[in-house]
């Protein structure tokens, strides 16, 4: 089995060292220790960073990936644990839908404040040019 140390995992990752300890103290991640006490990291470690990396990209907190992670621990057939990826996939889709809907009022709203002051800014500019 091919380990890595925590300077490797961390440059595979690009994050810092300290990332990694925190994911650590956090339960998110059982490295080993090798006879020097030098963390080492096994596939199904760098398996948990890469679904922790997943998540944040998706907005999910730390507390809602560390519980996705870790159900594969207590149930192998990994069913409680899509049943629960699915069910906090569903909720962050619902929040995507709610963002979107804000921005597009937000566009909507700040093209008719453009418009008004485009004309405004023409008006002004006509009444000096009529002087």
């Amino acid at each position: 089995m091919m380990l890595k140390t925590i300077q490797e995992v961390a440059k595979q990752f690009n994050v810092s060292t300290r990332t990694i300890r925190y994911y650590e103290e956090l339960g998110l991640l059982h490295p080993n220790r090798s006879s020097t006490n030098q963390r080492t990291f096994s596939k199904k470690e760098l398996a948990k960073l890469k679904l922790i990396f997943r998540g944040k990209r998706y907005g999910f907190s730390l507390e809602e990936i560390k519980e996705m992670v870790l159900l594969f621990d207590y149930d192998r057939t990994g069913i409680q644990q899509l049943e629960r990826t699915v069910e906090y996939g569903e909720q962050k889709i619902q929040e995507v839908n709610g963002k979107i809907a804000e921005l597009v009022q937000m566009k909507h709203e700040l093209q008719q404040l453009q418009g008004m002051f485009t004309e405004k800014l023409a008006t002004l500019k006509g009444e000096m040019d009529d002087e």
